[in-house]
């Protein structure tokens, strides 16, 4: 009876959370609604995705090159465990994605291909909610009812992805960057609203084509969700990020590449089973400084265990 009531719990609270967003090195564009929902403590969860991009989408957002035609896939693993944190509901997650890329550029007005599979950068993140999303037990979080919630990540992303130093254009980006974030929810009866803040702080890339360093200016970012719950697990979002910054300099010479670029998208996610949810997603770049618009299409399956279940 117990297992019964959780799973038709009207929340869908399990369903909502630590589902992730297909991690690429442009972590700015990253569109992640529900990234602090509350969830019991010890749950935990296993995720496999796949997503599919095509346009000007360079995996490094900042490379000098132009016109970039790329076409993408990723398949990705990631884990989530909800914690408590000195009596505050918590989650560590970690993401590895692998990736196939394909496509042209111009590099110096110089047309060049890449055809190229391997490991993309693993992230790692923390997070806790300060406010409106004390740590529960399954049981305490039967009555639990979201109203504000206030909360704070730091995402780590460590440079093992594959990199030719070589070549423009890689999968990986041969440098580390941390992205602290905001996080503000607020429920208002079915719809629940949010806002997420950010910055993405990056290390050098001493390595950068045939021996050069490239530095890049932080990226500043904000997300925001719209997100509707039909009930039994199953819920919408329209989803939109904008961001700014990422200048970058090349032996110390500065490029104009600022970025102010904005995207939209949408997502949908329901269960399958007691354990098992889907989640769909997909956005497209509406505006782009740097005419790096891209067209994303995903889906990920999440299954959770533990925690009491």
């Amino acid at each position: 009876m117990r297992r019964l009531q959780l799973a038709r719990c009207a929340k869908g609270w399990l369903l909502s959370a630590a589902l992730l967003t297909v991690a690429t090195a442009a972590s700015a564009q990253d569109i992640e609604p529900r990234a602090f929902s509350n969830a019991p403590t010890g749950v935990n969860f296993l995720v496999a995705g796949y997503g599919f991009t095509r346009g000007g989408l360079s995996f490094d957002p900042s490379l000098p090159v132009t016109d970039p035609q790329l076409h993408t896939s990723t398949a990705l693993l990631a884990y989530a465990r909800e914690l408590d944190l000195w009596g505050m509901s918590g989650k560590f997650d970690v993401i590895a994605p692998y990736t196939w890329l394909s496509g042209t550029a111009k590099f110096e007005g110089q047309p060049v291909a890449r055809a190229v599979d391997g490991l993309d950068d693993a992230q790692f993140r923390l997070s806790v909610n300060f406010y409106g999303a004390p740590a529960l037990t399954a049981k305490e979080f039967s009555t639990y009812k979201q109203d504000l919630i206030v909360g704070a990540s730091l995402a780590v992303s460590v440079p093992v992805g594959q990199y030719d130093q070589t070549r423009v254009v890689n999968i990986g980006t041969n440098r580390w960057f941390v992205k602290p974030e905001l996080g503000v929810s607020k429920a208002l009866g079915p719809l629940t609203l949010e806002v997420m803040p950010a910055v993405t702080i990056y290390t050098a890339n001493t390595d950068f084509f045939n021996g050069h360093t490239r530095t890049e200016q932080p990226i500043y970012s904000v997300q925001g969700h719209a997100i509707y719950s039909f009930g039994n697990g199953i819920w919408a979002a329209a989803d939109v990020t904008y961001f700014t910054g990422g200048q970058t300099a090349i032996n110390g010479v500065a490029d104009d590449d600022l970025q102010q670029n904005w995207r939209v998208g949408a997502t949908l996610s329901f269960p399958l089973a007691a354990r098992y949810s889907v989640r769909l997603y997909a956005s497209r770049g509406v505006a782009a400084r740097t005419n790096d618009n891209y067209d994303l299409i995903g889906i990920q399956l999440q299954y959770r265990w533990g925690g009491g279940l």
